[in-house]
């Protein structure tokens, strides 16, 4: 029986026609290139080569075994190929799903980092409503989503990303721009736009003027983010939105306020049970939790709010 490395080492005078050809072509040294040899044919019983003024033949005897050799060589090689493109992510997609207010900003930073590891990897991302989700995932047409919200799904699993909070987002020279933090009551005293109750960033606003006994005018319903924020910056009204939407500037001429209420919420990667994740959808995962986790509250500083907006779902 020979091992792999005596099927390369034979191959190489093979291929050379000497023992220092060989050895350069492994880059190893020719006395153990010529050691190897020797103990080869000692050990099969057979002579592979005919040493000729410092040049080696293969015998008669070696033919059929050097048709095998190059035979297993070949496959060898393929199978380095196929994990050289598997490294790279070549001949393989990458298949998620997100909901609006985390594809805006974060999945695309996220799809930078896996496209320097993976450069040859095909991407096919959608954009999903949260109840899209659960047939996306079911029926095999992604394998993981972005989610802002946690549903109740027995064939679902939910992976924690990241937490986040909501701001309140208003157009330059309104009455209040340039401030820190609001009120959920002071929020009440203008048009307020895209607080959808059955949202899950609406909810968590719902919530708190319920709990404060405060009445609120929406005066335009928008579902998602970047719409909220052309409105807002349109001078139709001021909104919620979370921090992912319009995070490193995403959405730029509008400010940000800190909302004087707690606001924070979670974020999940939902994936169906069960089934195994490709290397790839997990590193992914992981650099999404990375980008999103960076923004938590209490780890960054936002030096600029008008570039530092939070989005909705």
């Amino acid at each position: 029986m020979m091992t792999l490395r005596q099927v390369e080492v034979i191959r190489a005078v093979m291929v050379t026609g000497t023992i220092n050809g060989a050895a350069r072509l492994l880059k190893v040294s020719a006395p153990g290139v010529s050691r190897l040899v020797k103990y080869t044919e000692r050990s099969l019983g057979i002579r592979f080569f005919q040493r000729q003024n410092g040049r080696y033949f293969p015998t008669p005897e070696a033919q059929n075994i050097f048709e095998q050799i190059n035979s297993v060589y070949e496959k060898v090689d393929d199978l380095s190929y196929i994990i050289s493109n598997i490294g790279r992510g070549a001949l393989s997609e990458l298949r998620i799903g997100s909901v609006p207010s985390i594809s805006q900003v974060m999945v695309p930073r996220a799809i930078e980092r896996v496209r320097r590891r993976y450069p040859d990897l095909g991407i096919d991302i959608n954009i999903l409503k949260i109840e899209e989700a659960i047939d996306y995932l079911m029926l095999g047409k992604g394998e993981c989503v972005a989610m802002s919200y946690r549903l109740d799904h027995s064939g679902l699993e939910f992976l924690p990303l990241a937490s986040g909070e909501l701001f309140c987002i208003v157009p330059p020279g309104h009455e209040l721009a340039g401030r820190k933090q609001v009120s959920a009551a002071e929020m009440t005293r203008y048009p307020l736009i895209g607080i959808d109750p059955n949202d899950p960033y609406g909810r968590i606003m719902a919530e708190i003027f319920a709990r404060n006994k405060l009445d609120y005018n929406i005066s335009i319903k928008a579902r998602f983010g970047t719409t909220v924020c052309a409105l807002v910056k349109a001078g139709l009204g001021i909104a919620v939105i979370d921090q992912f939407t319009v995070a490193h500037g995403g959405y730029p001429g509008i400010e940000l306020l800190k909302i004087a209420e707690p606001t924070r919420f979670d974020t999940y990667i939902a994936v169906k049970r069960g089934t195994p994740l490709s290397l790839y959808a997990e590193h992914f995962i992981d650099c999404l939790r990375a980008e999103m986790r960076a923004l938590e509250p209490g780890r960054r500083q936002v030096a600029k709010p008008a570039k530092t907006a939070l989005g909705k779902k």
